[in-house]
C-alpha cells in the first residue's frame, strides 16, 4: 500500500493473501473511507476494505488498511502499511512485510486475530523501560535521535549494505557522547554478517562503544552464533533466529545465545510468546516490528506479562512513523512508556492528523473522520506506543 497520487490510495500487490481456516483473506480489492494527511509527503492513507467472511466467521466485524511514510529508511523501507483488525475485545494491527510470502505473514495474522478477539494478559508492571532505536543515519544525526525520550539505553543499527565499518563506529561514537558513560549501548546487524566478518567488526564497535550490552543477530546461521559466544565476551541475541525460525527454540538449544529478542506478530501472538520465553529459558527483549501504535500497545502487554523484564524493550519506534493512526500515538517519556487502562482499547479514536477536505476525483473517500467506533482506533489495552 502506498502513495501514488497525492492522496495515497493503496496498490495491490498481485494476489496477496493469506489462508484463514477454510477462507482466504485477499487484499488488494478495497473502498476508501478515510484519508487524512498533514504535509504533502506525511501522508496517511486509511482505507476502510470489504470483509472478508473468513473474518467475519471468526468475530471481525471491520477491517481498514493503511498507509504510513517512515521519517527516514529503516529495514530498506520508507513506507510502513498494514491493516487494522476490530473484534471483541477491541482492535488489532496485521502488518507483515511485502516481502514475507503468505506462509510466513500467517503467523501474523494469528497474532491479530487473536488479539482482537481475546483479553491480553494481566499486566505485572505499570511501565516498560525502552531503548532509543538509532538507524543507519549519519553520526551527526545519531547524536540528536539518541536523545529523544530520555531513554538510557540505544539499540544501534549497523552492518547495512550503504555504511561501512568505520561509519558505523563513528554512528556508536556519537550516540555515547549523546548518552553519556552509564548508557546501555546495543547493536543490531540484522544477520548480514558472516562469521568471519562478525568476529572482525565487533571488537570494533565494542571499543567504539566503550561497551556493548549486546549484538544483535550478527550472523544468520545457528552455528556462527555459538561460535561468536565462544570466541568473544560479548552476549549475543537472537532475533530472526527467533521469529524467522520453524521452530523458535531451536537457538535456546543450540545454546546459540544469550537473550532472545521477541516480537508479537511474527510470532503468534502476546500468549504465544509468552509461553515460548517460558520453555526458552533464557532472559526476553520485546520489540516492535516497526508498527502503529495500535501493534506497538501488544507488544507492551507482552513486556508487561513476562515474569521478568531486566532489559530495555525495543517499544518505542513510533518516532519512525511521520504519523500514526491514533489520536495519543504511543510515546516514551524518560525513557519508559506507561501503560494505559484497558478501556482504551475498546474507546472511539480518530485519526491525527486532519482529514483533507475533499477525497480524489472518482474516489467514495469520507469528507470527515468516522465518529463512532468504525473510526481509526488508538493504543489498545497497554497504551504506549516501535
Amino acid at each position: 500500500m502506498g502513495g501514488q497520487n497525492g492522496w495515497g490510495i493503496c496498490h495491490a500487490h498481485g494476489a496477496q493473501s493469506v489462508r484463514v481456516g477454510g477462507g482466504r483473506i485477499e487484499w488488494g480489492s478495497h473502498r476508501p473511507t478515510l484519508f487524512a494527511s498533514t504535509r504533502r509527503r506525511q501522508l496517511i492513507t486509511l482505507v476502510g476494505m470489504r470483509l472478508p467472511s473468513a473474518l467475519r466467521e471468526r468475530g471481525i466485524d471491520r477491517v481498514h488498511a493503511w498507509s504510513i511514510p517512515m521519517t527516514t529508511r529503516f529495514r530498506g523501507i520508507t513506507e510502513r502499511d498494514g491493516l487494522l483488525l476490530h473484534g471483541p475485545a477491541g482492535w488489532a494491527e496485521f502488518s507483515p512485510f511485502w516481502d514475507y510470502d503468505a506462509a510466513e505473514s500467517a503467523a501474523w495474522l494469528r497474532a491479530a486475530l487473536t488479539d482482537a478477539a481475546e483479553e491480553r494478559p494481566t499486566p505485572l508492571r505499570e511501565e516498560i523501560e525502552v531503548n532509543a532505536t538509532i538507524p543507519v543515519v549519519p553520526a551527526v544525526l545519531a547524536h540528536r535521535i539518541a536523545t529523544v525520550g530520555g531513554a538510557r539505553t540505544a539499540k544501534i543499527k549497523v552492518a547495512d549494505p550503504g555504511s561501512t565499518l568505520a561509519e558505523d563506529a563513528e554512528r556508536i561514537e556519537a550516540v555515547r557522547d549523546a548518552m553519556g558513560p552509564g548508557a546501555r549501548l546495543r547493536i543490531d546487524a540484522n544477520a548480514a554478517w558472516t562469521l568471519e566478518e562478525a568476529l572482525e567488526a565487533l571488537p570494533v564497535l565494542e571499543r567504539a562503544a566503550g561497551g556493548l550490552e549486546y549484538a544483535e543477530q550478527p550472523c544468520a546461521a545457528l552455528e556462527d552464533l555459538a561460535a561468536l559466544r565462544r570466541a568473544l565476551d560479548i552476549p549475543i541475541a537472537a532475533d530472526e533466529s527467533v521469529r524467522r525460525a520453524e521452530d523458535p527454540l531451536l537457538v535456546a538449544r543450540a545454546e546459540a545465545a544469550d537473550l532472545l529478542v521477541m516480537k508479537v506478530q511474527p510470532l503468534g501472538g502476546v500468549q504465544r510468546c509468552l509461553e515460548l520465553a517460558e520453555q526458552a529459558g533464557l532472559p526476553v527483549v520485546v520489540s516492535s516490528a516497526l508498527e502503529s501504535s495500535v501493534g506497538l500497545s501488544a507488544g507492551l502487554a507482552l513486556a508487561a506479562a513476562l515474569p521478568e523484564l531486566p532489559h530495555a524493550c525495543g517499544l518505542a519506534t513510533g518516532t519512525l512513523l511521520t504519523g500514526d493512526l491514533v489520536a495519543e500515538p504511543l510515546r516514551a517519556a524518560e525513557g519508559c512508556c506507561p501503560l494505559a487502562a484497558p478501556s482504551r482499547r475498546r474507546s472511539c479514536w480518530t485519526v491525527t492528523p486532519p482529514v483533507r477536505s475533499s477525497p480524489p476525483a472518482g474516489s467514495s473517500g469520507s469528507r470527515t473522520v468516522p465518529r463512532s467506533s468504525d473510526q481509526a482506533p488508538a493504543a489498545r489495552r497497554p497504551a504506549v506506543r516501535r
